[in-house]
């Protein structure tokens, strides 16, 4: 305090020095938790690539592996759908049956999950591939009409789409009754619009 000045102004003078030192503070303290956002969110994203490579890594490593047993699982669905009369081949066919479920939970447990669209789901061509068109009166146009064989992605990644027959434009659901009684079955080799994925197989 110097001499000439009052207690009053002295006061104002430290009240003032005092409310610069709190914002200054409040400041730093709002730099620190920006500061601690950034770490965090780099340690987040950090986290994440960590677990994209390792997955990455995980599903080259196994890919072929993989690919190359979609071959049995194939192989059992084929046999799993003929029709079986003969009791003493109906035990054995619940053997199959228990080894598909076997192989199904260990492809499940590695990453590797079936692709096996229902009827009348819209057609994916990042999932899907188109063998054909068909008239369909109870499937809307581009809706799935059958699978002829089941696809497969691992960890997220395709390894084989699902092969299906697809419902043709301009006949089934998308018409009224009448109309799609009357309408012609479409070329079952007919391109669908030459969308990417989206074009028929004809060497099916």
């Amino acid at each position: 305090m110097s001499d000439d000045q009052t207690p009053a102004e002295e006061f104002n003078e430290v009240a003032d020095a005092a409310v610069d030192e709190i914002i200054a503070l409040k400041a730093e303290v709002q730099a620190l938790k920006d500061q601690m956002l950034r770490v965090a969110a780099d340690a987040e994203n950090a986290k994440r690539r960590a677990e994209r490579e390792a997955n990455d890594a995980r599903a080259f490593a196994i890919q072929k592996f993989g690919r190359d047993l979609l071959t049995v699982a194939d192989t059992l669905d084929r046999a799993l759908a003929a029709p079986v009369d003969d009791p003493a081949v109906k035990n054995f066919v619940v053997g199959m049956e228990m080894t598909q479920k076997s192989l199904m939970s260990a492809f499940e447990n590695n990453g590797l999950m079936k692709i096996d669209p229902p009827k009348g789901e819209k057609f994916d061509p990042h999932q899907h591939q188109a063998m054909m068109e068909q008239a369909a009166p109870d499937v809307a146009a581009g809706g799935v009409i059958q699978v002829l064989q089941p696809g497969y992605e691992l960890l997220g990644r395709l390894i084989r789409p699902a092969m299906v027959v697809v419902a043709a434009k301009g006949s089934g659901a998308d018409l009224p009754p009448a109309a799609a009684e009357a309408a012609p079955a479409a070329n079952p080799y007919a391109a669908n619009d030459g969308e990417a994925g989206g074009s028929v197989d004809t060497k099916a």
